[in-house]
């Protein structure tokens, strides 16, 4: 092998090296940290080590696989393999801003503006478990199974603001 055609490939080596780091810095926090898992101990330590360096550690991998795409593309005489080596360091680029989105914020943002019937009123099963405020003579109810999800619920009750979570 000449070294003209090892140059090509330590920049591809390099893009895809990029890619799967990139890759693991978004991937590895979001599966282990999902909710309704149970979690290990080490796996969650890692995963939160992993979470708390990807946004540097995507920047980095992002301006590699850039500069690899320089050279690779000064290197490449063929334009198809230019382009997929493009979309490579276009990907890496795309874990960079996903690297500092917060998925759990978005799925379980908190309610904001709850509603509220009357007990005699509400459709809710007699065994449904909820959690119950009073405040100043003012009572609420809220049903688990809607915080489960959500978390948390801000409310005012008795004219003072709280916040249930479950």
């Amino acid at each position: 092998m000449t070294a003209a055609h090892r140059i090509p490939r330590i920049y591809i080596f390099i893009l895809l090296a990029c890619l799967a780091a990139s890759l693991v810095c978004v991937g590895y926090p979001m599966y282990v940290i999902r909710p309704f898992r149970a979690q290990g101990a080490r796996e969650l330590a890692a995963a939160l080590v992993i979470a708390r360096f990807r946004p540097m550690a995507t920047l980095i991998s992002a301006l590699a696989a850039l500069a690899a795409l320089a050279g690779y593309w000064r290197a490449q005489p063929g334009m198809r393999p230019r382009i997929l080596a493009a979309v490579g360091a276009g990907l890496v680029c795309v874990l960079v801003v996903l690297a500092r989105v917060n998925v759990y914020e978005i799925m379980f943002h908190p309610i904001d503006r709850a509603s509220f019937s009357a007990a005699a009123k509400s459709k809710l099963d007699s065994d449904e478990k909820v959690i119950a405020v009073q405040v100043k003579g003012e009572a609420r109810a809220y049903p688990i199974r809607d915080l489960a999800y959500h978390h948390i619920l801000n409310d005012v009750v008795g004219k003072t603001a709280i916040v249930a979570t479950y």
